[in-house]
């Protein structure tokens, strides 16, 4: 059981909409049992308390985010492509800094953008190793969050968290590097999600450091920027 929890959430994405201040002070009447830091110039606020408590504010926030993206669809232009953006755009950006030690031994916590993960995932399997250390990722649309708990002995009390600062230090590598385009099929048949899963796989060969993830209505191309760049443009020509 995770006793107590420390988030560092990135408010900036509610600024356009919404007094950072004003809404800050919502979010503290609604959730008593958390303690939230100073809002900082970034857009960034810590806050702590219980897990169950933690993990309601991010549901909520999240979907806040989820009704913003909408919104913001809607009043593009009819166009099937959008443009690139950072993977963090328009996301809730976590990260837990604390731990505890339970009867099972040492547990540890980060939570991480789910593209970026799925990338570090493919690109950087060995970063979710580690000797006695069990990793279950859980995902939940656009964050997913990694439990990591020591299965040996608690003699090396620090083996959980080394392997989380692993995770951390390579995700935000990975984080000011990547990007992300999606691709729409136009007309929604098989025949034409099977033409770009083709065309994806022939061009794998010439960026082997893009990742491709297929979706049912559309694929998802993440990688640097310029080589998701020249990676669409070879799809779409």
């Amino acid at each position: 059981v995770f006793s107590s929890v420390t988030s560092v959430l990135d408010m900036s994405i509610f600024k356009d909409q919404f007094v950072l201040e004003d809404l800050i002070q919502e979010l503290k009447k609604k959730n008593t049992a958390l303690s939230f830091g100073p809002l900082q110039s970034s857009g960034r606020i810590s806050v702590q308390g219980p897990f169950p408590a933690i993990k309601l504010l991010r549901d909520f926030l999240l979907a806040k985010a989820k009704s913003l993206s909408e919104k913001d669809k809607r009043e593009e232009s009819k166009s099937h492509q959008r443009p690139r953006k950072k993977l963090q755009q328009h996301r809730l950006t976590t990260e837990t800094s604390n731990f505890v030690h339970d009867a099972h031994g040492e547990k540890q916590v980060v939570v991480l953008d789910t593209d970026t993960y799925h990338y570090m995932k493919y690109f950087f399997p060995r970063t979710f190793l580690g000797n006695d250390v069990v990793i279950s990722p859980v995902t939940d649309g656009d964050i997913t969050t990694v439990h990591i708990e020591s299965a040996g002995s608690r003699s090396d009390a620090g083996r959980a968290l080394r392997v989380k600062e692993k995770i951390k230090d390579q995700y935000i590598k990975l984080q000011n590097a990547l990007r992300k385009e999606r691709i729409y099929f136009e007309k929604h048949t098989r025949g034409e999600k099977e033409r770009y899963e083709r065309v994806c796989g022939s061009l794998k060969s010439h960026y082997p450091s893009v990742l491709v993830i297929p979706y049912r209505t559309h694929i998802d191309v993440i990688g640097t920027s310029s080589e998701i760049f020249k990676f669409t443009k070879e799809v779409s020509s």
